[in-house]
């Protein structure tokens, strides 16, 4: 019974074969998808989850507060850790070892530490230890963000500056040019033009984990989507108003990992 199918297979080229498994793959999600679609009770599922009168109660207050409040904390989250990222890439590509050192363990302790930790910390640890708290609403979760932020961007950023080519910098300095003038004006432009996709990127997933920002406690005017739905859910004992706070990330991501992707392609291109 076997003989004549690993004979047919055996004869096989590897690109069909390839072909085959993919079309059968195709074939196991399409089973997969159709159980589910039969088995599921989607009048529970709408009932739970999409219920049209909470969907309607959602709006507009969750893009004019909920949303709103995530871009902020992504802004200036994303801001704060560009500035701290330049700052630690430029001390680890600098000739001074205790520079070197110090921004080293600064990327390892932070990276090596989870951002809802630090959060909590920055939030709740710190004004119970120090009696010291971060002003404003949006103090504690942004400073929390753009601590961690900037200890990832400052690898991309050093990343990016090894990039640039070193004769750059060789002939700036032949012309004159301090070393400090000649990375400003000749080298970090080139730099940041490379790093433009993976900076998008970085404030993309910066955007996601804005949600982790609730764990410390916000105020009615400065709640993200993620605390916006978890209120909601527990106000309605309905799973409906996360569901709409994950479409409303969705219609915010998309459209920015669409122009990451177009970035990347437009850079290979020119490359």
């Amino acid at each position: 019974m076997l003989g004549p199918v690993l004979t047919w297979w055996n004869g096989l080229s590897k690109r069909r074969k390839v072909r085959f498994w993919r079309g059968a793959s195709y074939v196991v999600f399409a089973l997969v998808l159709v159980g589910i679609v039969v088995m599921v009770d989607w009048g529970r599922v709408v009932d739970t989850m999409i219920r049209p009168d909470l969907v309607g109660e959602q709006f507009p207050k969750i893009i004019t507060i909920a949303a709103k409040n995530t871009v902020i904390f992504t802004v200036l989250g994303f801001s704060g850790g560009l500035a701290i990222g330049l700052m630690l890439a430029l001390m680890r590509l600098s000739q001074s070892k205790p520079f070197r050192w110090a921004s080293a363990i600064y990327i390892d302790v932070v990276r090596g530490i989870p951002l809802l930790v630090w959060i909590l910390l920055i939030g709740l640890g710190i004004p119970i230890a120090l009696g010291i708290r971060v002003p404003g609403a949006y103090g504690p979760g942004a400073l929390a963000l753009s601590i961690v932020v900037g200890a990832y961007m400052a690898e991309t950023i050093r990343a990016g500056i090894e990039a640039v080519d070193r004769g750059q910098m060789e002939a700036a300095r032949s012309l004159g040019m301090s070393y400090s003038r000649a990375m400003i004006w000749i080298i970090l432009p080139q730099a940041f033009r490379l790093m433009i996709p993976p900076l998008t990127n970085e404030f993309v997933l910066l955007l996601k984990d804005t949600s982790l920002v609730s764990a410390i406690g916000v105020t009615v005017t400065s709640k993200e989507l993620t605390r916006w739905g978890r209120d909601g859910v527990i106000h309605s004992a309905n799973a409906t108003p996360l569901v709409v706070a994950g479409l409303v990330y969705l219609a915010l991501t998309i459209p920015m990992t669409r122009f990451v992707a177009r970035l990347e392609k437009k850079a290979a291109r020119s490359k």
